[in-house]
């Protein structure tokens, strides 16, 4: 199901290795920068980066981004991205920026065809005060955007943070997912309902010192998830270092299609895991 590509991901052709690239130089230049930062000027330099010349329109009406203001745990930020075109139009991808993290695209994802609606939530690592954004993409190449201040409650940054439990016990767990039905008994209905997928992998920042050796743990991050339901795609993505250590992913699934959930997940080392999950109301 998943192919192994180093296809550009955007417009200017940033590419999975250019990704790599930007977390290793990205740190020693976002660390420049004074914090609180000034709104919009880390994100006039990224915006031509990422997006080129194409114009942005203000999301409103078509999208919301929601995020805590001040997040109670900096290593785990909950993100919830919400789009709806009615107008025919379907959603192409969206893409999660986080502006003054070392690599500040924290996500793409490209959805699967005529998903007119798209409901997706996750968590991200947070570096220091910053502005996060969602852009999407309309089918007809149209982008729009809505975004969010988060501030920093102080303390490391969260992409310097340690993994937690020792590294016996995270190679072990590495790959394992799990899917639960994450609706409330008010958000679901017959047809639809939210699954949230848990994912074991520490997406190692490259930037984190190993307590027992004080060397830095080697870059190993969390490159691409494809997301089906049976056949058909849902979405695929486009990971960072950004994501948190263990991500969690909340995404709707229409319950009258196939009940398994097919996920292929790659990290940056090559390594490639592939689940059948059965989609369960109520589990």
């Amino acid at each position: 199901m998943a192919k192994n590509d180093n296809k550009s991901v955007f417009s200017s052709g940033w590419t999975r290795r250019g990704l790599v690239a930007a977390a290793v130089v990205g740190a020693a230049a976002l660390s420049t920068l004074s914090a609180p930062v000034l709104a919009g000027s880390t994100w006039d330099g990224l915006k031509g980066d990422v997006f080129g010349q194409r114009r942005i329109e203000n999301g409103l009406g078509i999208m919301t981004l929601k995020a805590p203001v001040r997040p109670e745990d900096q290593r785990a930020v909950p993100v919830d991205i919400e789009a709806r075109f009615a107008d025919g139009r379907t959603v192409k991808s969206v893409t999660l920026v986080v502006d003054e993290n070392p690599m500040p695209v924290s996500a793409v994802f490209n959805m699967g065809p005529n998903q007119r609606q798209v409901s997706l939530k996750t968590n991200i690592r947070l570096n220091q005060q910053t502005e996060v954004r969602a852009i999407v993409e309309a089918s007809d190449g149209a982008l729009y955007m809505a975004s969010q201040l988060v501030k920093f409650a102080g303390g490391q940054a969260a992409c310097a943070a340690p993994p937690t439990g020792n590294p016996e016990e995270i190679a072990a767990n590495m790959g394992k997912m799990q899917l639960t039905d994450a609706s409330t008994s008010g958000q679901a209905t017959q047809i639809m309902h939210d699954m949230r997928l848990r994912i074991s992998h520490p997406n190692h920042t490259g930037m984190a010192l190993d307590q027992q050796t004080l060397l830095y743990i080697p870059l190993r991050m969390i490159s691409s998830l494809e997301v089906m339901q049976g056949d058909v795609k849902l979405f695929d993505m486009i990971g960072s270092i950004t994501l948190s250590e263990n991500p969690v992913l909340e995404f709707p699934v229409s319950l009258t299609g196939e009940h398994t959930l097919n996920v292929v997940l790659k990290d940056s080392d090559g390594t490639e895991w592939k689940r059948s999950l059965p989609i369960q109301a109520g589990s």
